[in-house]
């Protein structure tokens, strides 16, 4: 499927961008939020520890897309036929070296920003940001990745939920406890369906490519079902943080989002060409952040 706008110079700053995916760091910007509203709530809040949580997260997330891109082109994952927006790497607009570049370069802005947060939290953090970027470069490269036998869902909901929102309240709390695991569920959830949207999307092409996402395991129909699972299940989640937990009824803020909710789950539901689930994709990463803001509001309360 031709992008709808003429492609960037190889090269430019365009395809940097691109390569970057913005729409994406979303899933970088919601778990620290949450996590430090979670801080607010109990009167723990450092602004450095969460700006630089938020530096370092952003930066895992921009190399874990940079790693994507070029272990899929290395795999045959992104070929011609691809639905999904377009690809740096497989459509020649930066180069394996530019891209193994790029990787390097958020790492090293990640370990910056992970070193004034080994000097609040020590040993555990070192801990997080190595397996961060370990996931980061497994997911979809190395010689048993995960993301290509049915585990991605797995460990986007670990990594981009529960240690990203846990590892942010950690550094500014310097303990973790149940409530604020608890908070990162609906965050782990609503992260967890852009992933889901996305290898619904790509069934057909990632069968062909021997890429086994869970959502190839399932099939289309059951896929979606996952998808309406995981978004209800967030909300949910959500709700139980009020009547189960300690949090207070304004966590139902989150529920604001729900007109949100409606444009995603009808394409996923109904539609199976690119340009409709391309849009899907985009509008569930809103419904992440629009979800995730409500809930930080809420939890801070």
């Amino acid at each position: 499927m031709p992008p709808a706008r003429p492609l960037p110079p190889p090269g430019s700053l365009r395809a940097w961008v691109l390569a970057i995916r913005p729409p994406t760091l979303t899933a970088a910007i919601v778990p620290v939020a949450v996590g430090t509203g979670v801080a607010i709530r109990d009167g723990h809040w450092m602004p450095l520890a969460a700006l630089a949580a938020l530096i370092g997260a952003l930066a895992l997330q921009i190399g874990a897309n940079f790693a994507n891109d070029l272990s899929d082109f290395r795999r045959g994952a992104d070929t011609e036929t691809r639905l999904g927006p377009p690809r740096a790497t497989q459509l020649g607009l930066l180069t394996q070296r530019q891209v193994t570049t790029g990787i390097l370069v958020s790492f090293a802005v990640a370990t910056v920003a992970g070193l004034y947060l080994v000097y609040l939290g020590g040993w555990p953090i070192i801990a997080i940001g190595l397996a961060s970027m370990l996931a980061a470069v497994t997911y979809t490269g190395g010689p048993w990745p995960f993301g290509y036998r049915g585990l991605g869902e797995v460990f986007v909901f670990i990594f981009f939920g529960v240690v990203a929102v846990a590892g942010t309240y950690y550094v500014q709390a310097d303990t973790v406890s149940w409530h604020v695991v608890a908070a990162s569920v609906p965050v782990a959830l609503t992260v967890t369906a852009i992933l889901v949207v996305n290898n619904v999307r790509d069934i057909d092409t990632d069968r062909l490519a021997g890429k086994y996402t869970l959502a190839v395991y399932l099939g289309r129909k059951l896929a979606r079902t996952e998808f309406v699972v995981v978004v209800a299940g967030a909300y949910l989640a959500a709700a139980a943080l009020w009547i189960l937990g300690d949090f207070s009824g304004w966590v139902l803020l989150s529920w604001l989002s729900v007109p949100v909710a409606i444009v995603p789950g009808g394409a996923v539901l109904a539609r199976t060409d690119g340009p409709s689930l391309n849009e899907a994709l985009r509008s569930t990463a809103r419904l992440h952040f629009v979800f995730g803001i409500l809930l930080a509001l809420g939890v801070s309360i």
